[in-house]
């Protein structure tokens, strides 16, 4: 049994990241344990836990399980959850509370949770207190172990308890069973060592570790072979891939190697502007297949309040990026991420938020309420904001986002794009939906042969989050 402890998962040391590969750590001994037993996942969060799912379906359909998109089916429900805000924390427990009915009725289901929040000392005491019939407990850094921890479930009767806080290793060459048969994720880095305030990432992911580029490079051209057309590069902080390696191949030189793959698109998430260099500005605009779409959080527009956040830029140096981004590249979109009712946050401090979002005009912005994650530093400030106020700065900042992102769209109409269409809509299934190189969507009307290609469309209608078109 290994329990989550936050003071480890704080460590930053030298030891020396070592890579792995999964086919000479797998047991392989265990590829019938699901023999005519089904499965059923729950993701909740961001790319790296899409992509983390995507590696446990693989893994279990190696040992033979089949999966199903009722848990009611299931005879091993997984939730793979996110810690980053309290709202995903809560819509955990909610489920939590749904299983508990179902495993009442069936007691023979196996119930694992993982990920992010299976980092976190205090939910695993809660788990391991109040959830007891929860069977497995597994982390971010030793999901491959999951059938020799499914294994010793299937054989105890007690509580499978295996999280590590550590710096973390790099395990390649892991099977993905993807969601898509055109656009895929490729991680590129794991953790993250910048430890904004308010960030939980640090301790859930471990340090940064880049991955070597030979895997990199390999496995988008393993992709490209099988037909995909898009790769969305993934990493915490992806313009700081490689400066933990003893190298001077940085992200730039990973995007150029990428670019020259030929695949068709390439996108890359998530940036922080401390590190958004001039070679990367200079290798986006150098190759036609590393998509004009840049997401740039800003979290807040006061200086001080970035200090407060440990953000390690400024409003005005913030503004000189962006300003160089849209320049370099003017067809680009740039999203951004912004926090409103940081702890100490004043009336002039969210003015100045709302003054970068005017000069900016983001194509839209993912806004949220500051929410306190146990162990951070931000959660120890003093909160002086009521909830009302901070709802209020909310819909301020959200009217505001909206009415640029509408701005942005309208520049769209009647102008002929390209969009990777990939497959139905989920609001109007007459129609086919797919996204633009500025990763715009758009629905349009369309035969099924169009999914999986990249089609030139007319945009005819526009709306703030979607435009309407026609292929031509």
């Amino acid at each position: 049994m290994h329990i989550p402890n936050l003071d480890k998962a704080k460590i930053r040391s030298k030891q020396e990241v070592l890579t792995k590969t999964y086919e000479n750590i797998k047991e392989s001994n265990l590829e019938k344990i699901g023999l005519n037993k089904k499965y059923y996942i729950k993701t909740y969060g961001c790319q790296m836990n899409e992509h983390d799912s995507e590696n446990i379906k693989a893994i279990l359909e190696e040992m033979s399980f089949s999966e199903v998109d009722n848990m009611e089916m299931a005879d091993l429900i997984i939730l793979n959850t996110c810690a980053i805000r309290e709202n995903a924390h809560n819509k955990v427990f909610g489920m939590l509370g749904r299983i508990k009915h179902l495993k009442e009725e069936k007691p023979n289901i196996l119930v694992a949770f993982c990920g992010c929040m299976a980092q976190e000392e205090d939910v695993v005491n809660e788990l391991m207190q109040k959830y007891k019939w929860v069977d497995m407990i597994f982390g971010t850094h030793n999901l491959h172990e999951i059938p020799i921890i499914l294994s010793h479930a299937l054989k105890s009767n007690k509580q499978e308890v295996e999280v590590y806080s550590i710096e973390g290793d790099i395990v390649e060459n892991i099977p993905a069973k993807r969601d898509s048969k055109y656009k895929a994720w490729v991680n590129i880095m794991y953790g993250c060592d910048k430890f904004c305030t308010y960030c939980i990432v640090p301790y859930t992911r471990g340090k940064q570790r880049s991955r070597k580029k030979e895997y990199i490079i390999d496995e988008v051209k393993t992709l490209k072979k099988q037909g995909y057309l898009e790769v969305t590069l993934l990493g915490q902080n992806v313009n700081a891939y490689g400066k933990d390696l003893d190298t001077d191949y940085k992200m730039e030189n990973l995007l150029e190697d990428v670019a020259k793959t030929g695949i068709e698109r390439i996108r890359f998430v998530t940036s922080h502007p401390w590190d958004f260099t001039d070679n990367m500005i200079d290798t986006i605009k150098k190759y036609p297949n590393i998509m004009p779409y840049i997401h740039l959080p800003l979290q807040s527009g006061s200086n001080r309040i970035l200090k407060l956040m440990g953000r390690r830029y400024t409003k005005e140096s913030y503004l000189n990026l962006y300003n160089k981004l849209r320049k370099a590249l003017p067809y680009s979109s740039i999203t951004t991420d912004i926090i409103v009712g940081f702890p100490g946050e004043t009336d002039d401090d969210f003015k100045e938020t709302l003054d970068v979002v005017n000069k900016c005009k983001f194509d839209s912005a993912f806004t949220f309420i500051f929410s306190p994650r146990k162990g951070t530093p931000a959660s120890k400030m003093v909160d002086n904001i009521s909830l009302d106020e901070k709802n209020k700065r909310l819909q301020t900042l959200n009217k505001l986002v909206n009415k640029y992102a509408k701005e942005r769209n309208d520049v769209y109409l009647n102008k002929t794009v390209p969009v990777l269409i990939e497959g139905y809509s989920d609001k109007d299934k007459s129609k086919l939906m797919g996204y633009t190189d500025t990763m715009k969507l758009v629905n349009v009307s369309g035969d099924s042969k169009y999914i999986g290609s990249i089609v030139s469309v007319l945009i005819t209608d526009v709306k703030t989050w979607s435009m309407d078109g026609v292929i031509k």
